[in-house]
């Protein structure tokens, strides 16, 4: 770790808080490097960009303010992290403070190579119940390795003095003191520092979302070695459990019929070849009853509304011929 001197690594999110503390870090002279994580549960997006994701907004924020922007993607371990987490869930599946440990120690395993010698956070006290109480700072400081050395410029007023402060490298003068979790403070200053096409200000984790947690916690319990396109179709289509070996995902519309079969190459997949129906992908056994679910599945979310003969086919060839009615066409 470098001695104290004026280069930062600032976590940058991709969203409006940290954009934020890495603006206030700029006007006091402070070298910053932005570090993004990202992450497959990321649901932020710019509010005129609906297609950006987190990785880019914190690239564009970078481009804006002057500085570099690093993005790592969060691994396997991280996932191991999900499933296990030291210090529990929030309301869904979502370990904020492990996470938040997680990635903090990515960074400081980063100061020497880019000379920084300490972190910047968008981190606002009493913001997020769950990682961003006092007690939970404390938490994640020690675990980190990083006491005294995570300076926090939107709620520094009501934090401890850092190291940063009190060797004068930091005017603390200059910083804030923002708590809770209105961004009424943050969006005025946005305002009045010019910055209008910021990211959704609280950005956003699918972990937290109880239907998607479903589907993560149903793939820990019956998938012990996941890989990562099993995650990422976690995000795509619906979910079947048909037994404790076979799951089934359809695609909802052709475009996630497309971003199945394209990601979905592991999995036996599956598609109607006489009417517009959902593509599906298999993950498990093929015994009659599987097939007969599945049958009935691909019924009953196509666009058939008679009996209708379906040939399903899989690696592009016919493998069977099933003849049924929608079953939300049945009396």
């Amino acid at each position: 770790m470098s001695e104290m001197n004026k280069k930062a690594i600032v976590m940058l999110s991709g969203g409006l808080d940290s954009t934020l503390a890495a603006k206030l870090m700029l006007e006091q002279g402070i070298e910053c490097i932005g570090i993004n994580f990202v992450s497959i549960f990321c649901t932020c997006t710019s509010r005129k960009k609906k297609e950006a994701g987190c990785a880019s907004e914190a690239l564009k924020i970078g481009k804006e303010l002057g500085i570099s922007v690093h993005t790592f993607p969060k691994g396997m371990d991280y996932f191991a992290v999900v499933q296990n987490p030291k210090y529990g869930y929030g309301k869904g599946m979502n370990p904020c403070i492990d996470c938040r440990i997680y990635i903090l120690k990515k960074a400081k395993a980063l100061m020497s190579e880019y000379g920084a010698s300490f972190i910047v956070t968008g981190e606002v006290l009493g913001q997020r119940p769950m990682s961003q109480q006092r007690h939970q700072l404390n938490i994640i400081e020690k675990q980190t390795g990083l006491k005294g050395l995570i300076l926090r410029p939107l709620s520094a007023h009501l934090l401890p003095e850092t190291i940063p402060e009190q060797a004068g490298i930091v005017d603390r003068t200059k910083l804030l003191n923002i708590s809770g979790r209105s961004r009424k403070q943050q969006i005025e200053l946005a305002e009045s520092s010019g910055i209008t096409d910021y990211p959704c200000a609280a950005g956003g984790c699918l972990l937290t979302d109880k239907i998607f947690a479903q589907k993560l916690k149903d793939l820990f319990v019956h998938k012990k070695n996941y890989t990562m396109i099993d995650l990422k179709l976690l995000k795509i289509g619906r979910h079947f459990r048909i037994n404790e070996n076979t799951k089934i995902i359809l695609g909802r519309d052709q475009s996630e019929n497309m971003m199945i079969e394209s990601l979905a190459s592991c999995y036996t997949l599956f598609r109607p070849a006489d009417i517009p129906g959902p593509t599906a992908a298999v993950d498990g056994e093929l015994n009659d009853e599987v097939m007969s679910e599945l049958m009935k599945l691909m019924l009953r979310y196509s666009d058939s509304t008679n009996e209708t003969t379906i040939k399903l086919l899989k690696s592009g060839k016919s493998t069977r011929t099933f003849t049924g009615c929608s079953i939300k066409n049945r009396g």
